[in-house]
């Protein structure tokens, strides 16, 4: 099924889409039990590595039973300190790089693994938690043995505040309330650093404590130091979607995503990086999503702050395989189109959206339609919503695709990702920690 431009001296060309291929294509069978059960949402690859790290955790504590207090004030660091690392852009840019080097001469099944490279936020997790834990046993242990006031009171001071900022990260609060989760997380964060180098100092640590603690510190503040204000020029092809463009020297990779924000110590915000093969500086395509998005259509600031360590995203796992189809809903064109534009591997879109058109503009779609004249273009006012998991289906078969990647909102991602793998097929889409 395809989308087509057609044009006229006197006609802005249209998209043309159909409600009811004829062609849609039948789900095939699902996989076996065991191996549907391995692709449970609960069992996904962030939760393992989670699991995979408190494992590793209770193993060394059952090689070391009974650890002196230096020793658990060491194994709280070196988890603490794992926790902030993995999130540190050029670590993460560095796992994808990593990751996608295999050849796609090498085994679906281990491609298929290391495409997963996105779910390095479970290490995060496994970090935070077990390092939280390992510090509450440490706070015990030098209350117990009567360490002087002030390395106690700055003990249970850092667990409180370490307990306060893991419940505020569970997904409940952390979705509901998130701007206040990601004050709580910045500034907690950067307040249990402080009290961490004061704790260490109390407690006499030695060398290795001080120097894992400038990895982490240097970690934290790198971001911060390529902090920038930068001019921006707002395009609104309608009031749905500003086109936010940027000139102030960088072009970025495609896929990566930046960082943009108002008030650079309250909120901040990722898009996804769009530039253009032989033109310098890049597009954000940001839709009409909450609060933040919206002021910012509204008002089309002349400026704002930029960090300046472009991160990698989901989408460059496509490099892993031989062909790809992408599956967008909506604003979700934006992180696929840098890919469609740079055309590294052979792909095919699928993108469900409200008239495209006078939603995202002319130039957008033609844009798009350039590169992929094979797009379906699902026009949701139109034909309603479709079951995205056959037509990303059906897409994948016809193409002769080796995955799927589909960016949208969480629960149809999910829909597609877990639709798709549990009838074998490798999927991907950003997850609520990615």
């Amino acid at each position: 099924m395809t989308s087509s431009v057609e044009t006229s001296s006197a006609e802005t060309s249209s998209v043309e889409t159909s409600s009811a291929p004829a062609d849609i294509a039948e789900l095939p069978p699902l996989t076996s039990a065991p191996r549907r059960l391995l692709k449970h949402p609960r069992l996904m690859h962030y939760n393992r590595l989670a699991a995979l790290v408190l494992l590793a955790n209770l193993g060394f504590l059952g090689v070391s039973w009974a650890p002196s207090a230096e020793t658990i004030g060491y194994a709280s660091l070196v988890n603490l300190a794992l926790a902030v690392v993995v999130r540190q852009q050029y670590v993460i840019n560095l796992f994808f790089r990593l990751a996608t080097r295999a050849p796609t001469s090498w085994p679906l099944k281990v491609r298929w693994t290391l495409g997963k490279v996105y779910h390095f936020g479970g290490l995060h997790v496994g970090g935070a938690l077990a390092g939280a834990v390992w510090f509450l046993a440490g706070a015990v242990v030098v209350t117990v043995d009567g360490a002087d006031v002030p390395l106690i009171t700055v003990s249970w001071v850092l667990v409180a505040l370490l307990v306060g900022i893991v419940a505020t990260a569970l997904p409940p609060f952390r979705s509901r309330f998130h701007d206040h989760f990601e004050k709580i997380h910045r500034f907690g964060g950067w307040t249990a650093l402080a009290l961490f180098w004061t704790h260490t100092l109390l407690g006499a640590q030695g060398p290795l404590a001080l120097g894992v603690l400038a990895v982490v510190t240097f970690s934290v503040a790198l971001p911060w130091l390529r902090l920038r204000k930068v001019d921006v020029r707002i395009e609104r092809p309608s009031s749905h979607v500003a086109l936010a463009r940027f000139g102030h020297g960088v072009t970025p990779f495609a896929g990566s995503s930046t960082a943009i924000s108002r008030s650079p110590l309250t909120e901040w915000h990722s898009f996804a990086n769009v530039p253009s093969p032989g033109r310098p500086g890049f597009r954000l395509t940001i839709s009409r999503a909450g609060d933040w998005t919206g002021s910012f259509i509204d008002d089309a600031p002349p400026k704002v702050w930029v960090k300046g360590i472009t991160t990698a995203g989901v989408a460059n796992i496509e490099t892993l395989f031989s062909k790809v189809i992408y599956v967008a809903t909506g604003s979700g064109i934006g992180p696929c189109l840098p890919h469609l534009l740079a055309a590294e591997v052979p792909s095919r879109l699928v993108w469900a959206t409200r008239d495209p058109r006078r939603t995202y503009g002319d130039e957008l779609v033609d844009e798009i339609l350039a590169v992929q004249p094979n797009a379906l273009v699902w026009d949701t006012s139109q034909h309603g919503k479709p079951d995205m998991v056959r037509l990303a289906y059906t897409a994948y078969r016809d193409f002769g695709a080796e995955a799927v990647i589909c960016i949208s909102n969480k629960k149809l991602t999910w829909q597609v990702v877990h639709g798709l793998e549990r009838r074998g097929i490798p999927a991907y889409g950003a997850i609520w920690d990615s």
